[in-house]
């Protein structure tokens, strides 16, 4: 009994460290949740990150969770990042989430659909300090029903120079 319980830590320490070095490059990863039922065009979700290293490339990604309820085959957001100087960019990105055909691009499970879409890659931040990002839905819809979350992944890519 007791080598069967040393085993089953084992295996489960084993797991938890697999998971950790798969993670090993992420620099930052918030998600944050909408109004299921009716995400308003003029309510942002928010990130805030800090940077220090002036150095460093990053490469962004947008998470999405839908419902599949969820009655578009896209999804839009203007992305509005305020620099620790106080400029501001303004992007927009498209997020395709289902085919012609209806049939979800992400990972379903249950009743929600996970995608990860590239916002921009090798990124290499100007100034130190903190970045303020606002994410806005950009549908035609003032209030997008079936979205359930945006989340915000940035990852190390490399350094300046490698």
């Amino acid at each position: 009994m007791i080598d069967m319980r040393k085993s089953i830590g084992i295996m489960l320490l084993a797991a938890v460290m697999c998971l950790q070095a798969c993670d090993k490059n992420v620099f930052y990863a918030a998600e944050r949740d909408v109004d299921e039922s009716g995400w308003n065009m003029k309510e942002p979700v928010v990130f805030d990150v800090n940077i220090e290293d002036t150095l460093q490339v990053y490469d962004f990604f947008i998470d999405v969770r839908n419902s599949v309820h969820y009655t578009k085959a896209n999804t839009f957001f203007f992305i509005n990042t305020t620099f620790p100087d106080g400029s501001v960019a303004y992007d927009t990105l498209e997020c395709p989430l289902a085919d012609v055909e209806g049939h979800w691009y992400g990972r379903r499970t249950g009743r929600y659909v996970d995608s990860r879409y590239v916002f921009q890659r090798h990124v290499i931040f100007p100034r130190a300090g903190r970045y303020h990002f606002e994410v806005y839905h950009g549908m035609r819809d003032t209030n997008v029903v079936g979205l359930k979350s945006v989340g915000m992944r940035i990852e190390h890519f490399g350094r300046v120079g490698d």
